[in-house]
């Protein structure tokens, strides 16, 4: 016997038809995962930092502070022995721009300790290069890249400035500085120097002289970190000139104009000099 089939009865759904509607709606709700984007490290931060940098506390900077100061006076001692047991080259260096001058010993034992003057400050300069070298190696882990390639030619042009200022000491100051005195007083007083006082006069003027020669290596470093510009510099150039008068009378053991002339223009061609170097470094 056969059933009539209700017309108004709803048709029960197909098993299969509606897992693959199932399946088919699942696959177009899924999105695809997104892909990962790479990392910029491109800001200044980053670029500044080193692989090599590692944080130090307070007690590690004082003693690697204290071990760098060692190793400097251990050098300055070696170079002082050294220059000590070669002291009398030295000693004729010296005395050749004070040419037509009699030394005297004034006391016993003068001599000698001239020579351990000669022998310090020559140890002290012979030393130089590993005092920087170890200053260097101080202040070089706080850094960062931009500044330490600076740290080469700054050092760089620190040391042949200082050698210059030397030699334009020993060539041109000194030979002008002695030859007033003789000749302001030729005729009067008999040239009988005390060597104690003449050493320490060539010695302070070399020294101070080469110290003085540092003003570009200042202005450089002022004007590559921003803090001055050449434009600033060279305004001030009023002040400058009056500061260089100033330094030249402050800083030459000796009272004679000539001197102190040759002092402040050096250091005042050397200020106008930096400017320029400034300048032409875009700052």
């Amino acid at each position: 016997m056969t059933v009539p089939s209700n017309p108004n009865r709803p048709s029960e759904p197909d098993p299969q038809a509606t897992n693959s509607q199932f399946d088919r709606s699942n696959t177009a709700t899924q999105t695809p995962p997104p892909e990962s984007q790479p990392e910029n490290h491109t800001n200044d931060e980053t670029d500044d930092e080193l692989p090599d940098d590692v944080e130090m506390s307070l007690f590690d900077h004082l003693e690697e502070l204290r071990q760098r100061i060692f190793y400097a006076l251990i050098a300055v001692f070696v170079g002082i022995v050294v220059c000590f047991l070669g002291v009398e080259p030295l000693v004729n260096i010296l005395q050749r721009p004070a040419q037509g001058v009699k030394f005297l010993q004034l006391a016993p034992g003068e001599y000698f300790f001239v020579s351990l003057q000669v022998a310090g400050y020559s140890g002290l300069l012979l030393a130089t290069p590993f005092i920087i070298y170890q200053v260097v190696k101080f202040v070089l882990p706080g850094l960062k890249r931009s500044e330490r390639k600076l740290l080469g030619p700054v050092v760089f042009g620190s040391s042949i400035l200082f050698v210059l200022g030397l030699v334009f000491a020993y060539v041109a100051v000194i030979p002008a500085a002695l030859k007033f005195f003789i000749n302001y007083g030729e005729g009067v007083v008999d040239q009988l120097w005390s060597i104690d006082k003449y050493f320490k006069f060539v010695l302070l003027l070399m020294f101070s002289t080469a110290v003085a020669f540092q003003v570009p290596v200042i202005q450089i470093l002022l004007g590559l970190l921003g803090i001055v510009s050449s434009r600033q510099m060279l305004s001030g150039w009023r002040v400058v000139v009056l500061s260089a008068a100033v330094a030249g009378a402050v800083v030459t053991p000796s009272t004679d104009p000539l001197t102190q002339s040759l002092l402040g223009g050096a250091i005042l061609s050397l200020y106008f000099g930096g400017v320029g170097v400034v300048r032409l470094l875009g700052r």
